[in-house]
């Protein structure tokens, strides 16, 4: 048998934007992972040994494989057996096995969970936060979301949901809700207290993505922990990611449900030795609203650098309102009546 990497060695699981390899999004018809793995990798008789076949796909997944994957790969029902007779394969869940040796990290452990979910199964709940290192870790079940109820596994807990797609990626080869997803999930089975952390840790390492979670709350807004996300918004402890480009959108649905006219996008104001971009103008009016996210107005010198520009335009004559997610979801009505007499 081809020597292997130690499987309980813990791996660097940092995020990276989408599009890299460690981080991908894909259809969550295609989270279970038997199709990952390439044509020469699939075993044929007189081909590459079994061993060496199990060796490669357990190397890709935290030392962990299915007992699909391997199906797909060629390996009959007879061989898998024989090879867990054999204590070369250890079943960790039914139809789940770690390969070569019992030990697994934190994460061939979620692996092997959602490996054993069958096709669409992803990493949720709680689980999802610490893959996500949004909460410490914590000795317990895994939490996987699946399309259909079953019954308690040992060491697994199911939730039965049928997610959309964008709602669902990998890290690494784990496929996992989203974070925004996953905070939403969170609300719904722990303490208020255990919530906020991870919305403070998303907030702190602008772990932000589309569908935001302002998004889900308007997508679910009865769901079971949604007042819990809304309280926490509503201290003031994190805004979520929402980007400047979501804080745009959700700004000209609020003109056009008030009925309010659309402003300028990305105007530019030339003012005495420098020129100003400012995100919505209305030339007309001199009046400027200013889109502010904590993603890009939260360090000490862009608020002074803010205050500074707002005093420049209103020596040449502009007005600038400042305009937050915040108040386009709890006071739109109050916010459009100002906006009207501004714009009056």
């Amino acid at each position: 048998m081809p020597a292997r990497p130690d499987p309980t060695a813990e791996s660097d699981l940092t995020h990276r934007p989408a599009g890299e390899s460690d981080l991908t999004h894909r259809p969550a018809g295609e989270s279970d992972l038997t199709h990952r793995m390439g044509g020469s990798d699939r075993f044929r008789a007189g081909d590459a040994a079994p061993e060496h076949v199990i060796s490669v796909l357990a190397d890709r997944q935290h030392g962990v494989v299915s007992r699909s994957q391997l199906i797909a790969r060629g390996l009959s029902e007879r061989m898998i057996d024989r090879r867990i007779e054999r204590g070369w394969l250890h079943i960790v869940h039914p139809g789940a096995y770690a390969v070569g040796r019992r030990g697994l990290s934190r994460e061939g452990r979620w692996m092997a969970a959602v490996l054993a979910g069958g096709r669409g199964a992803v990493l949720s709940h709680r689980s999802a936060a610490e893959l996500w290192r949004l909460l410490p870790p914590l000795a317990g079940p895994a939490d996987v979301t699946i399309r259909r109820w079953r019954r308690r596994t040992r060491n697994i807990i199911w939730h039965c949901s049928v997610l959309p797609s964008d709602e669902v990626t990998s890290l690494g080869p784990i496929p996992v809700t989203t974070v925004a997803r996953t905070l939403l999930d969170l609300a719904a089975v722990a303490k208020p207290h255990v919530l906020e952390e991870a919305m403070r840790e998303a907030e702190h390492r602008r772990l932000a993505d589309s569908p935001s979670l302002a998004d889900l709350l308007e997508r679910y807004p009865g769901r079971r922990g949604a007042g819990r996300v809304k309280a926490v918004l509503a201290t003031g402890v994190a805004d979520l990611g929402v980007t400047r480009e979501e804080l745009e959108r959700r700004f000209l649905r609020f003109l056009d449900r008030y009925r309010l006219p659309r402003p300028r996008l990305n105007y530019p104001i030339q003012l005495p030795g420098r020129l100003v971009i400012a995100d919505c103008a209305w030339p007309e009016r001199r009046l400027i609203a200013e889109l502010d996210g904590r993603a890009f107005h939260d360090n000490a010198r862009a608020f002074e650098s803010d205050r500074a520009r707002d005093r420049a335009l209103l020596v040449a004559g502009w007005r600038t309102v400042r305009i937050t997610w915040r108040q386009l979801h709890d006071a739109p009505a109050l916010l459009a009546g100002e906006l009207a007499a501004l714009l009056a």
